[in-house]
């Protein structure tokens, strides 16, 4: 630019143009990141729910394929054994690969979890789906490492965009899925890129789903009564039972892991051993409610009052089912763990059943995954803004009362439930 050019110019005006061209190509690489990886981790979401609800309607219609579990499950164990020794942490590699970058996750990852996942719901494993899910995404969005030659703080963000594409698209809960892939990560060194990116990837991924017209769960809380101190004191307590449930979650999934890996050493024959056990339960001994997903359970808990072992056994099941090696998700069980309990307390509680089993599924997700803000955003979005403030503070207490371990062993527990735990122990916490 000549002289008397930049005479004719404000300076500042020189200076904001200059400073957008020369960030116009990284604003331009990250919207073409989002985009491709809201895509692929939408389509990738949209196939598996269409997979996914393929296999459980075949096992609803044969129940005797619940059977055959236990060589689901040997074939689970090598394949991983033998082609997924890199990836058989799951989500927890996701996390450590935030916490401390190493190497980008290999894209395997993606198509063995998708499939591994669809063998243990084809013969009736009690498992969930968003680990699944945002598996896949994370491997997706980490292959744009290699492509764009990013260095490890872009690379954190790539795994932001995974997690975030990866639940938006498999709940149909965008607001909280770009929150959840925040607040999982305890918000440490997010900035403001990355939560633009995020809600942006998010927004994406869930409307690729759409576009693939694949379907969700609607749920409905249809009678919301006046917040007053009885309903206060009643919310509290359905937060303190969630946290509890959320507690013994946890520690469930992560005992029946460690006996597994403590007592056979050769891991294909956990999930086969494992899968001898399971079939026996639901099979022989008429437990079917309690194999795959669970969603008939839990829409079931918003209109009529369950059993109070009911999300007792769900969690045993579980815990058994991924602790043993089989594949899947956490949170879909804990929903069902939450809405079935909070339907029980319906007739001890005075309140509304479908509130009641509301807040149970989303208060005992907060708890187990220490993201309260995320689930209150995810409660809203499915059962709309009226019943917010008792969402709100049922996530708020199960959270508190839950415990310092979570369902994902790498998990960094920070913020206030860490300032708690210190005052109260005087220690640091244990991430197990």
């Amino acid at each position: 630019m000549k002289i008397s050019e930049i005479r004719g110019k404000n300076f500042s005006q020189l200076m904001t143009s200059q400073k957008l061209k020369e960030i116009f190509p990284t604003i331009l690489k990250w919207i073409v990141i989002c985009v491709l990886t809201g895509i692929f981790s939408g389509s990738a979401s949209a196939f598996f729910l269409v997979s996914l609800e393929f296999v459980t309607q075949f096992r609803i219609h044969n129940h005797w394929i619940i059977w055959f579990l236990p060589i689901g499950g040997l074939l689970i164990g090598l394949m991983y054994y033998y082609w997924g020794e890199s990836v058989v942490k799951g989500n927890n590699l996701l996390l450590e690969e935030y916490e401390k970058p190493k190497k980008v996750i290999p894209f395997k990852m993606a198509p063995l979890v998708l499939f591994g996942t669809l063998v243990t719901h084809l013969f009736g494993g009690s498992a969930g789906r968003e680990g699944t899910a945002v598996q896949m995404g994370g491997a997706i969005a980490d292959q744009f490492t290699r492509i764009f030659k990013l260095d490890n703080s872009e690379r954190k963000i790539l795994i932001i965009l995974g997690i975030s594409a990866g639940f938006a698209s498999v709940f149909g809960t965008p607001l909280a899925g770009a929150i959840f892939a925040l607040e999982v990560l305890y918000f440490s060194k997010i900035n403001f890129k990355s939560l633009i990116l995020s809600f942006l990837v998010a927004y994406i991924a869930y409307f690729t789903v759409e576009f693939w017209k694949v379907k969700h769960t609607h749920y409905s809380i249809p009678v919301v009564p006046e917040f007053n101190f009885n309903n206060l004191f009643y919310s509290i307590i359905i937060g303190l039972l969630a946290g509890f449930a959320a507690f013994l979650f946890a520690r469930s999934t992560h005992f029946w892991s460690s006996l597994f890996s403590k007592n056979i050493k050769y891991p294909p024959l956990r999930p086969f051993i494992g899968g001898i056990f399971l079939a026996i339960a639901i099979a022989g001994l008429g437990f079917t409610k309690f194999s795959g997903l669970g969603v008939p359970s839990i829409v079931d808990s918003f209109s009529n009052a369950n059993p109070w072992y009911d999300f007792l056994l769900k969690i045993l099941f579980t815990g058994f089912t991924l602790g043993a090696g089989f594949k899947g998700g956490e949170v879909t069980p804990l929903f069902f763990v939450g809405a079935t309990l909070g339907s029980a307390l319906s007739v001890i509680l005075p309140m509304p059943i479908a509130l009641l089993a509301g807040m149970g599924f989303v208060a005992v997700f907060s708890g187990a995954t220490h993201t309260p803000i995320a689930c209150t955003v995810m409660g809203i979005e499915l059962f709309g803004l009226q019943p917010g403030l008792f969402i709100a503070l049922a996530c708020l207490i199960a959270y508190f009362s839950s415990g310092s371990v979570g369902i994902y062993k790498s998990q960094i527990v920070r913020g206030a439930k860490y300032k708690l735990y210190q005052k109260f122990t005087k220690k640091e916490l244990e991430h197990l």
